[in-house]
């Protein structure tokens, strides 16, 4: 198990990408948080098997979707906590 932060900046609030960022940690069985910050970004922790962390990085990315836009996403990887039970957003 590892842990990814990602802070996502772009058009990335206001356009149901934290919802979007929940339902991929879901399909993926991944624990978790995603909130909006004050600046703009939007900054998620991630806790799961490498192979799915690197699914959902690459989907986080939503580079198909029409309104969501993310413009840079900084990722950092170190040794998962444990600390969270299931995927929430943060509000």
């Amino acid at each position: 198990m590892i842990r990814v932060t990602a802070t996502a900046n772009g058009r990335v609030q206001g356009v149901g990408y934290r919802q979007y960022v929940s339902e991929c940690a879901h399909q993926l069985g991944l624990h978790g948080s995603v909130q909006n910050m004050h600046d703009g970004s939007v900054y998620i922790i991630a806790e799961g098997p490498p192979a799915a962390l690197d699914d959902f990085i690459r989907l986080v990315r939503a580079r198909n979707d029409p309104v969501i836009r993310v413009e840079d996403l900084q990722v950092t990887e170190c040794q998962a906590t444990g600390e969270f039970k299931g995927f929430w957003v943060k509000w």
